[in-house]
């Protein structure tokens, strides 16, 4: 569970969707759910995060986000290198007030 910060220290400004987009962009690899929603094995390059929608609840802001990344598709005998493939999920995040610690798990 990263903490958040700056995002919880934007709520509830314009700058929100923003800063919280800058944050996802900036995790670590495997932070986030992708090799749940991957096909394949997911690439260590950049990803691009989107805010769908933002709501808050009791002591939590929730967020849906789309992510943009890469897998690789691997075994395919086509004789070339394994390429990486565009790949697409959405993630829900729950971002706790009190301290900005964040849980990701894949959107039903």
């Amino acid at each position: 569970m990263p903490p958040l910060t700056h995002s919880l220290r934007a709520w509830p400004s314009e700058s929100f969707a923003q800063t919280l987009k800058n944050e996802i962009e900036n995790l670590p690899p495997g932070v986030l759910p992708l090799a749940d929603a991957a096909s394949c094995h997911v690439d260590d390059s950049p990803i691009t995060a989107t805010v769908l929608r933002v709501e808050e609840g009791e002591g939590e802001i929730r967020a849906k986000v789309g992510v943009f990344f890469a897998e690789i598709l691997t075994g395919c005998s086509c004789g070339y290198e394994p390429e990486p493939l565009s790949a697409y999920c959405e993630i829900q995040v729950k971002i706790d007030k009190a301290t900005g610690k964040a849980v990701f798990e894949l959107a039903p």
